[in-house]
């Protein structure tokens, strides 16, 4: 047990904050540098998705909301559950490639390299807070106002957060000796976007196929999200405790694996 990560995970943390922030702010910028819109564009991005996707999937294809789903605004229910998916898709994909990108760092000194995919994830909740108060007065204009359970969004944001560092530092180490990792990722994250319910609830999903959406860790911080920001009633405690423990085992397993492969990465890099 001494040597599984976590146990001076979150100490290491605060005494390397300021080289964290750097690596995070650094991260943030380079997204952006150049760009008259600069940080605008997080928002811009999602919100043409969403104006895309509500066209085609409601306006053309007609697809309604299910029965208590807390709001009749398509728009907005897509928007409440993309948050989370949002989030984990952009750390993931970016920091599959994280340790490469920052190869100068990891080879011509002792550095800490499982900060890089942290800094990511942490550019990422940088958008994510964006976005999450751009549905909050969303859900305060055209919802039925602001519920009291969105207060619980940072405890979600924070499981969620542990699962995106995991699958993070599984992808990043393994891209350094396999390249074709973060190719993989990407169809990966394809196909893990149609198996959370984004579009749909889990009922609207036919009996036969809902086990693998009932696995699937994302749709439980979908609707902990829709939950919070329009009021239906929270996950059960067993799902609850499923997507949670999930999120620790995937940040420990991801750490270990991390811990193990990050000996070689001066000889590869």
């Amino acid at each position: 047990m001494a040597n599984l990560p976590g146990k001076h995970f979150f100490r290491n943390l605060i005494e390397k904050r300021s080289l964290l922030y750097q690596l995070s702010r650094r991260d943030f910028d380079r997204r952006f540098v150049g760009s008259a819109g600069g940080w605008l564009w997080a928002l811009v991005h999602p919100l043409v998705q969403l104006l895309v996707w509500t066209f085609v999937f409601h306006v053309c294809m007609r697809i309604q909301i299910p029965p208590g789903a807390g709001t009749e605004n398509f728009t907005l229910f897509l928007f409440c559950g993309y948050l989370p998916w949002t989030m984990f898709q952009d750390a993931v994909s970016r920091s599959s490639t994280s340790l490469l990108d920052s190869s100068n760092l990891i080879t011509k000194t002792v550095f800490p390299s499982e900060m890089i995919p942290i800094s990511v994830l942490f550019s990422s909740l940088v958008s994510h807070v964006m976005t999450v108060m751009l549905a909050i007065l969303s859900v305060a204009i055209w919802g039925d106002g602001v519920p009291p359970q969105v207060f619980l969004i940072p405890v979600y944001a924070f499981f969620l957060s542990l699962f995106s560092v995991g699958v993070s530092w599984i992808a990043s180490s393994l891209q350094v000796y396999l390249r074709d990792t973060a190719q993989a990722v990407l169809v990966a994250l394809s196909l893990w976007f149609w198996v959370t319910p984004i579009f749909m609830s889990v009922q609207q999903v036919p009996e036969q196929f809902r086990a693998f959406i009932y696995a699937n860790p994302l749709s439980f911080f979908v609707s902990a999200y829709r939950s919070c920001l329009l009021g239906i009633p929270q996950p059960s405690l067993e799902t609850m405790m499923y997507a949670m423990s999930v999120s620790v085992v995937t940040f420990m397993a991801g750490g270990l694996l991390f811990r193990q492969l990050k000996r070689g990465f001066a000889d590869v890099l």
